[in-house]
């Protein structure tokens, strides 16, 4: 692309970013250039229209019109226990400690369709703690979250799920925490109903206090480093002091936090806030 032409586009995607939060207070501002030009322009391509600048008048004048603009513009990538290894040492590591609490707050920060706040469930299921807990799954998308909400999810999915539990270190069956539904299946009511979805925008929305647990886990790599601070130190704010924060296999903590958050599982990318 032409330089004056990859100058026009950056300004164009600018000023889209910046009219959505003016009119619906989505603030998408400080994602990452690359991943948002991509995926801007994915969503261009899906709607048929010619160009950015109609893409935002449609946007600016229909909200329905938005709210689907909007599926393609927020990462919602995510499947039952994804990455075992990481909920084996949540299970080993992290479940022993969280038995010294009478009562439990875990948020689920970026839930999308609910897949891995249903797979903590499970492991505080067989591990007896969750009658004592309450979850807050919240993600950006009002779409993902009606389909976490009603917890309904392909059957073709259902090797895939069984095989990441076993390897999670499953107790049970994954196929005691589900009933069958033509040609999906539905998460079971006792696994729901300790369960809060609700949407929040979690570069602009307030902080959650006293949370013990805070899974957050491939989000942070689309934030640019100004919002990735800013979410880090909503975090920050959230956890209860010895509270873990989760992250995702690609994110990592900067030195700059050591003095906030200590290396709980490094490989696993579990954090101890003043721990």
């Amino acid at each position: 692309m032409p330089a004056e032409a990859a100058q026009i586009e950056e300004i164009e995607i600018r000023l889209f970013l910046e009219a959505i939060h003016l009119r619906y207070g989505y603030d998408l501002r400080d994602y990452s250039p690359a991943s948002m030009r991509r995926r801007l322009m994915a969503a261009l391509a899906k709607t048929g229209l010619p160009h950015l600048g109609e893409l935002q008048h449609q946007v600016l004048l229909d909200p329905e019109f938005f709210s689907v603009v909007l599926e393609d513009l927020t990462v919602r990538v995510s499947e039952m226990f994804r990455d075992p290894s990481f909920y084996r040492a949540f299970r080993s590591e992290v479940v022993p400690i969280l038995r010294t609490y009478p009562l439990l707050n875990i948020w689920h920060s970026g839930c999308a369709s609910g897949e891995e706040a249903f797979s903590s469930a499970m492991v505080l299921t067989e591990e007896g703690l969750y009658e004592r807990t309450q979850i807050y799954a919240t993600d950006l998308s009002a779409r993902a979250l009606e389909q976490a909400k009603q917890g309904v999810y392909p059957a073709d999915s259902i090797p895939q799920c069984q095989a990441n539990y076993e390897a999670a270190g499953g107790t049970s069956s994954f196929s005691a925490y589900y009933r069958s539904a033509y040609d999906h299946f539905a998460m079971r009511e006792s696994l729901r109903r300790r369960i809060l979805f609700f949407q929040h925008n979690l570069v602009s929305d307030h902080v959650f206090g006293e949370m013990h647990v805070i899974f957050c886990r491939n989000v942070l790599i689309y934030f640019e480093p100004a919002l990735r601070q800013r979410v880090l130190r909503k975090f920050k704010e959230s956890l209860c002091p010895g509270g873990f924060l989760c992250l995702g296999g690609s994110e990592r903590l900067a030195p700059a936090y050591n003095e906030t958050f200590s290396s709980f599982d490094e490989r696993e990318r579990i954090y101890r806030y003043g721990g």
